[in-house]
């Protein structure tokens, strides 16, 4: 398991809130590290009242992601309200598998951008990690000319000629022959590997093992009918409540109480 930052041990947690009752002015939730496991967040469904009844009868069955805690460079801005906790496990799980070796070829393919526009893109980043080499000490252009020249041997100078030698413009010659570039990791290069897809965004690209919303699968048909019809009216008040109160995108507008991330510390308060 590699190291996160802050010195966490996972890489991220959500706070999962009852859509229903949120809709009714109440902010119930509880924060989920992930990766997590079918049966932790069953349990948290059975505690924030996913599953109960309302005052009419009507059980409260949708949720939604208020907040995340992220100690992953570049991740929170692609993390949103509606993602699908497989997928979020599935995400998290192959993070938490990687050496610290594996990480800091995610973090630098994460900082050069290519294949991060969606969770979809970050999981089969994560399999993708041989398409990119660190060169972790060095930092500029002048650090990877005298690399190539000193360490590679890429090319023999007599000794009496060394310092005329222009180490910074030979190694911006080799960052642009090899598309590299610099990261807080170091020095990236393309490998010239392919880019494979292995998940392509449907449920059942997710191997059983990532998978933690499985305990729905048990529930009847009738049941899940139901269920999606509660979810369309849930969703439809969650709309028009932010409509009328000019919410933007990351806000809750919740009332009564405060927002605290898992170690504790507040995030926002409410009322």
């Amino acid at each position: 398991m590699p190291y996160y930052d802050h010195n966490k041990d996972y890489p991220f947690a959500a706070f999962i809130t009852n859509l229903g009752k949120y809709n009714e002015g109440e902010l119930v939730g509880e924060w989920v590290k992930f990766p997590t496991t079918a049966e932790e967040l069953k349990e948290v469904f059975k505690r924030i009242g996913i599953g109960q009844k309302d005052d009419f009868g009507q059980p409260y069955e949708e949720w939604f992601i208020t907040d995340y805690d992220c100690y992953v460079d570049g991740l929170y801005s692609k993390l949103g309200e509606y993602e699908n906790l497989d997928e979020l496990n599935y995400m998290a799980s192959k993070l938490d598998e990687m050496s610290e070796s594996e990480y800091t070829q995610f973090q630098a393919g994460m900082e050069m951008g290519d294949h991060c526009g969606s969770l979809q893109e970050i999981i089969n980043l994560t399999e993708n990690l041989d398409c990119y080499e660190v060169y972790p000490n060095i930092h500029d252009y002048d650090d990877l000319g005298r690399y190539y020249i000193e360490e590679l041997d890429v090319m023999q100078v007599p000794e009496h000629l060394q310092n005329y030698i222009d180490y910074e413009a030979y190694g911006r010659d080799i960052a642009l022959e090899e598309n590299g570039t610099f990261t807080d990791q170091g020095y990236v290069r393309d490998t010239g590997d392919s880019f494979h897809e292995y998940y392509d965004g449907e449920r059942g690209s997710i191997p059983d093992e990532y998978r933690v919303m499985t305990f729905q699968d048990d529930l009847p048909e009738e049941e899940k009918s139901e269920w999606a019809m509660d979810i369309a009216f849930d969703m439809d008040e969650f709309f028009r409540q932010r409509a009328v109160c000019g919410e933007t995108p990351g806000g809750t507008g919740c009332q009564g109480g405060t927002l605290r991330k898992p170690d504790g510390r507040a995030h926002f308060c409410f009322g």
